[in-house]
């Protein structure tokens, strides 16, 4: 955008309603930036698999943020995300902001689609969002006092979406062009340990059980979950959470100048409106 223009373009959230996209949206608004919001349902409609949503989504925007869903470890992700980034490209957008994933091979076919777009990019490569406790299954189950996984001991240092929407958000308005932020939250957890921080918050006695694959998959197919969600959810229960992301690291710092959020924050701010709040029988 340049600094004459009296009509700056908006940017585009791709993903407006997920977890990250409506947080970046959120922060665009909040900075007084315009934004158009696109996902499956709203009235500018966007859906991966139906090229004739793209160009209306982009045309007329100055950058965009790239939420692939339902994940990244697709095999058409890249190409589909380098089919999209060419769209843009031919629009006039300036910026492109990558939502991935940290250790996902896939991912890294899908940075390097949109690196090699030939526009400003920014790569954003996060851990588990802190929120997959508090918007979804995760929730549900804690409400009824156990979370179930095919997880362990391995430690993951779940990031904080509001944090990733806020470093999108800057790099969406300029200034962070060729960086690879690696966004995780200051310590690692175990997913028994989570649990334990939202039990301290709560003052619930929560439970997690450390449960096989075979069960966790068997559960899913009781409740008629698609067999491709349950491919991808293994997945990212085993091959991602294999200890290779448990390490730290400093996009936040790098690209904010403060430190990511705690999940102990997190954990204390969603019990206090009442996210994990009991189910009462009845």
């Amino acid at each position: 955008m340049n600094s004459t223009d009296t009509h700056p373009r908006p940017s585009l959230v791709l993903g407006s309603t997920g977890k990250t996209g409506q947080r970046v949206a959120r922060k665009l608004q909040q900075a007084n930036m315009p934004v158009r919001g696109c996902a499956r349902s709203t009235p500018i409609p966007f859906h991966w698999d139906d090229e004739r949503t793209w160009l209306p989504a982009v045309r007329g925007t100055e950058a965009a943020y790239i939420a692939y869903a339902p994940d990244l470890a697709l095999p058409q992700a890249a190409e589909q995300i380098a089919s999209f980034a060419q769209v843009a490209r031919n629009e006039g957008v300036a910026r492109l902001v990558l939502l991935s994933s940290r250790g996902e091979p896939n991912g890294v076919r899908c940075e390097e689609a949109v690196q090699a777009s030939g526009v400003d990019w920014t790569i954003l490569r996060c851990s588990w969002f802190a929120q997959n406790f508090t918007e979804g299954a995760f929730a549900d189950s804690l409400r009824h006092g156990t979370l179930a996984l095919p997880v362990g001991g391995i430690p993951e240092p779940f990031i904080d979406a509001d944090d990733i929407a806020e470093v999108a958000a800057a790099a969406l308005r300029g200034g962070h062009a060729g960086q690879v932020y690696e966004l995780t939250g200051p310590r690692a957890l175990t997913f028994a340990q989570a649990v334990h921080e939202i039990a301290d918050a709560t003052q619930r006695p929560l439970q997690y059980h450390h449960i096989s694959l075979t069960d966790f998959t068997g559960t899913l197919a009781r409740h008629g979950t698609p067999q491709h969600v349950t491919d991808l959810l293994a997945h990212l229960f085993t091959e991602l959470l294999d200890g290779r992301n448990s390490a730290t690291a400093d996009g936040v710092q790098r690209a904010l100048g403060r430190p990511a959020r705690d999940f102990r924050a997190f954990a204390r701010e969603s019990a206090a409106q009442g996210v994990w709040a009991p189910v009462l029988a009845g």
